[in-house]
């Protein structure tokens, strides 16, 4: 089963975003086929491990870094070639002035719960080097930003995320908890979303 969940996750996002054209769609679709995967894995992992700190530096260190994914893409928009008007794409993919904001609030307080117990936890690894749930971590990202960005933007992103994916799993294995990748990631989710509605 572990090695199926992610294939999961991957068609969750395919039906949301190529099936369904939502961004809604892509997101809950996902989330269902992870807490799917889980109910039935029913790993051996408390969830307080996504509570769970031994160190405020590293919690200090993984907001400061992540805070910057959405500095970095608001700044460089124009560096990052986004294909054709984005404005249209993205109320193509149902998201408008009323629930942009829900979409927001949702993609910050509720995903990165289900994203740090599922790559980490679930499928991560103590390893030091580079492991599959990294690369598996990135790799569904592209699927959102294809035909959204140019080839080799989606490669520098994708590469930027298996850095992040490995990084915050050795946050986990040094400090014993996923509260720090879990800050991490919630302040990476929000800033990248705030950019984009700030760009849109």
């Amino acid at each position: 089963m572990k090695w199926i969940a992610p294939l999961l996750a991957y068609t969750g996002v395919a039906l949301g975003i190529s099936l369904f054209h939502s961004a809604w769609g892509g997101l809950l679709a996902f989330h269902l086929a992870i807490v799917i995967s889980l109910l039935i894995a029913k790993p051996n992992i408390p969830i307080k491990i996504l509570f769970t700190s031994n160190s405020f530096q590293w919690t200090l260190i993984s907001i400061l870094l992540c805070t910057s994914s959405g500095i970095t893409l608001y700044f460089l928009w124009d560096r990052f070639g986004i294909v054709g008007n984005i404005s249209t794409r993205v109320e193509e993919m149902g998201l408008n002035a009323s629930n942009w904001i829900p979409f927001i609030a949702y993609f910050t307080f509720v995903n990165p719960f289900l994203e740090e117990y599922f790559w980490r936890a679930y499928l991560g690894s103590p390893t030091e080097g580079f492991h599959v749930s990294d690369f598996l971590y990135s790799g569904f990202h592209g699927l959102i930003l294809m035909n959204k960005v140019r080839t080799d933007v989606i490669l520098y992103c994708l590469a930027m995320l298996v850095l992040a994916g490995w990084f915050w799993r050795q946050i986990m294995r040094k400090d014993g908890g996923l509260l720090a990748p879990l800050l991490g990631h919630m302040v990476a989710d929000f800033t990248i979303l705030m950019a984009v509605y700030w760009r849109v």
